[in-house]
């Protein structure tokens, strides 16, 4: 395979590319589209309670027939129906058809209910419970992440964020202290800049390598992504497209060619605002967070 195994501090390891069911929905697309992804070559598959396709994941997983030590399955504590992370977690292993997941992620520190300290110790305990083999968060800042370490018994071995050029001024002091904690970042909607923000400063660096490498916009973004030592997170109907991505992982860009890529998104940023181009990676300006009251955030 391309892309290599990570390292978590949990002792276990990932792959460093995982295909997302968001905004999938539920029924036959997701299943077939799980399906397929496993089928090219994907072994990281990443879910959510909030995005109510655990079962169909689960569905797809098991009429793989691949056994469970061959595939690594991500779910998130989405504070769906205002339910704990020990019922959540349950359920979640009923949907996905598992006796465990390989990670398990608070989807939002918002979530973290009544605060972090308390929701990381219940993490903790469903981990010891060998409910999940490994615990992280998902969208954590660096306040948010050193509250939790200040308390915790076991680090989290993972943060999932969004990431790309145009967001990434803004989220590399996370990335940073993530890695200084020996946390391992992973990268979400990633191909912002092509798919939503076409024209943007980061097309003439990215179009440039493209042709250098006879590689495509895509796979240029996600080898910046492998640079920034992150996990790529992401998602495609199209078989072609996610042939691509795999192949992706045999793309190595230079210090230089990375930089040229930052400085176009740290131009991005200015243009677009950071706060806009922010929210509109995470889906808040299309109506994320849903029955606040009850903590139900739909962000990848």
């Amino acid at each position: 395979m391309p892309w290599d195994l990570v390292k978590l501090n949990s002792g276990y390891e990932m792959p460093t590319i995982a295909f997302g069911t968001w905004k999938m929905g539920n029924g036959e697309g997701p299943i077939s589209q799980v399906d397929q992804a496993i089928n090219v070559g994907f072994s990281h598959v990443d879910t959510a309670q909030s995005y109510q396709n655990e079962a169909e994941a689960g569905q797809a997983i098991h009429d793989s027939g691949l056994k469970r030590d061959e595939i690594f399955i991500t779910t998130k504590y989405s504070g769906l129906n205002g339910l704990d992370i020990k019922t959540s977690i349950n359920n979640s292993l009923k949907n996905l058809g598992v006796s465990y997941v390989d990670l398990y992620l608070i989807h939002h520190p918002r979530l973290a209910v009544p605060d972090i300290p308390t929701a990381w110790k219940q993490m903790e305990e469903i981990k010891k419970d060998g409910l999940v083999k490994s615990i992280g968060v998902s969208n954590f800042g660096v306040k948010d992440l050193t509250t939790l370490l200040a308390t915790a018994e076991i680090k989290p071995a993972a943060n999932q964020i969004l990431l790309h050029p145009y967001v990434y001024a803004t989220q590399a002091p996370i990335i940073e202290y993530a890695q200084a904690h020996d946390i391992v970042i992973e990268g979400y909607s990633s191909l912002i800049p092509i798919t939503q923000r076409p024209g943007g400063p980061v097309d003439a660096p990215v179009n440039k390598l493209a042709k250098k490498y006879d590689a495509t916009p895509d796979q240029i973004l996600m080898a910046w992504v492998k640079h920034k030592g992150a996990v790529v997170v992401t998602t495609s109907s199209k078989k072609d497209r996610l042939e691509g991505y795999l192949n992706a992982g045999n793309l190595s860009l230079t210090d230089e060619e990375v930089a040229s890529i930052d400085l176009a998104g740290s131009e991005g940023e200015k243009l677009f605002g950071a706060r806009k181009a922010f929210l509109k990676g995470t889906g808040v300006l299309l109506g994320c967070a849903i029955l606040v009251g009850l903590y139900n955030y739909m962000c990848y």
